[in-house]
């Protein structure tokens, strides 16, 4: 296999893993209403998710550098299968935390896979170019992450009844709660069918990829990067990002349904997280090109500084300004997860896959981050006062942009 045709296949998994991480952002006001949950309490179901990286991170780059990328993402494809089947029951027993072991199994197989996608995109192509192509990949991602939601709002938000689960109380709950889930069921049963589908494609090319190598590394499974200043601060950069850009995302549909911000409905804010995420998607088309003629980390520093402007005017407005003004934070996300690894792990060579499982382990920021974020909401009772927590994470960022202004020596 051709390193072109090796790229559309890495792009392809970009896709699948950011779609499958976006329906989150739907599912969480599907399974508030359906449990009566707080915001700490649906938060859960980030933290489930994301704790799979800090869990599974290190042990998937040892098992990426064992069987190899290929079958590495073999491996994360049918991991992703199995934890989409799970939902069956955990809807038929009407029990959250089965929900939550489900969303765990599947963002297992989603840090396998990323574990691969990552290193493997900058490997397949020239090193000064590994800014622009990988910001060029998680364009393919954000592709996943606008049209995932779109649709399972309509498929999961849309089905909810007239009646609400605070309502009911014992069997009648209990047949609520396992009817309003099937809508979860049958949209990741389709998942798992896709996943399938893929996992067998990916395993027919699974000698393609030729001349593989890998440092077996030092100290414990790659953590002695982190006393490299450089990699330490970037992994610390993407556990803050990935925690801003989720509690963004968690918080949008209940954000948008207030009174004084636009007041919609459930479904129809549902569709406009399709907002966010396709800001993303069009910002690192964008940022793929600006990373050819700007420097990386003066560029990252400025949409950071963008992200915390536009949570300041959210917060201090009302109505269309107010909402559309936290949508538009995904254009300033595009290209922070991209420049932020690849300037984290500039000139790891051989240790490329100990420093992507390291970085993966960073992502557990969208499990911690999110979860203060709603306890915060829930403490001030107020969502506007919980984003000062996001753009706290986003000066820090800002900071480790212009420090890496200069190539790694």
């Amino acid at each position: 296999m051709e390193a072109r045709q090796l790229q559309v296949f890495v792009f392809a998994l970009f896709f699948i893993f950011g779609g499958i991480t976006s329906l989150n952002d739907v599912l969480i006001p599907k399974l508030k209403e359906l449990f009566t949950l707080n915001y700490t309490e649906a938060m859960l179901v980030q933290f489930c998710f994301f704790m799979a990286y800090a869990i599974i991170g290190i042990p998937g780059a040892r098992l990426v550098k064992r069987i190899g990328y290929m079958r590495g993402a073999v491996a994360g494809l049918v991991t992703m299968m199995a934890g989409c089947l799970l939902f069956i029951p955990a809807s038929r027993t009407a029990f959250y935390g089965l929900f939550l072991l489900a969303l765990f199994v599947l963002a297992s197989g989603v840090v396998i896979v990323q574990v691969v996608a990552n290193p493997l995109i900058s490997l397949l192509g020239r090193p000064e170019t590994a800014h622009s192509r990988l910001t060029f990949a998680q364009a393919f991602n954000s592709l996943g992450t606008t049209l995932f939601p779109f649709v399972g709002a309509i498929l999961i938000l849309g089905s909810i009844a007239d009646v609400s689960a605070d309502q009911l109380s014992g069997a009648e709950l209990k047949a609520y709660q396992t009817a309003e889930s099937q809508a979860i069921v049958n949209g990741y049963l389709g998942l798992a069918l896709a996943l399938a589908v893929v996992a067998l494609v990916v395993w027919l090319f699974r000698n393609a990829l030729k001349g593989e190598r890998h440092d077996e590394g030092s100290g414990f499974a790659g953590l002695d990067l982190l006393r490299r200043p450089r990699f330490g601060f970037g992994a610390l950069c993407i556990f803050l990002y990935v925690g801003a850009e989720v509690s963004i995302g968690s918080l949008i549909v209940s954000y948008l349904m207030q009174a004084e911000v636009m007041g919609l409905e459930e479904r129809a804010a549902g569709k406009l997280i399709a907002l966010y995420w396709g800001g993303a998607m069009v910002g690192r088309f964008i940022g793929s090109g600006l990373l050819r003629l700007v420097s990386p980390g003066k560029l990252l520093a400025a949409v950071a500084a963008g992200a915390i402007a536009l949570i300041l005017l959210s917060t201090r407005t009302s109505g269309a300004v107010s909402g559309y003004s936290l949508l538009a934070i995904g254009l300033m996300n595009a290209i922070m997860f991209p420049t932020i690894f690849s300037l984290a792990c500039e000139k790891l060579g051989t240790r490329a896959a100990d420093g992507s499982g390291i970085i993966n382990v960073a992502i557990v920021g969208g499990a911690i981050v999110p979860l203060f974020t709603g306890i915060l909401a829930d403490s001030t009772g107020s969502l506007a006062t919980a984003l000062f927590l996001p753009a706290a994470c986003y000066a820090v960022i800002a900071a480790f942009g212009l420090y890496a202004r200069r190539p790694a020596s």
